[in-house]
């Protein structure tokens, strides 16, 4: 029962942050020059900045950081949904 409660709450901080990343990243692509980002440029520094969004999340129930399989896969997810 603890750990469902502990999910959901998880899983909550977890949809609000990644509105607030999105939001963020997409803030945040600004050139040099002042102009948004466009077209390649754009692409890939959404995909950094979703990438750099979820690392911090990406943390198991034991509270060590996930590798390997399980952090690809959390990973994923996360830059999906953000």
């Amino acid at each position: 029962m603890m750990k469902r409660i502990f999910l959901a709450a998880i899983l909550a901080t977890f949809a609000a942050g990644s509105a607030l990343a999105d939001d963020t990243c997409e803030s945040k692509a600004v050139g040099k020059d002042g102009k948004a980002l466009a077209g390649a440029a754009k692409t890939s520094f959404m995909k950094k900045c979703k990438a750099d969004a979820c690392t911090p999340k990406a943390v198991g129930s034991d509270g060590k950081p996930l590798a390997g399989a399980a952090k690809n896969s959390f990973m994923k997810k996360c830059e999906v949904s953000a």
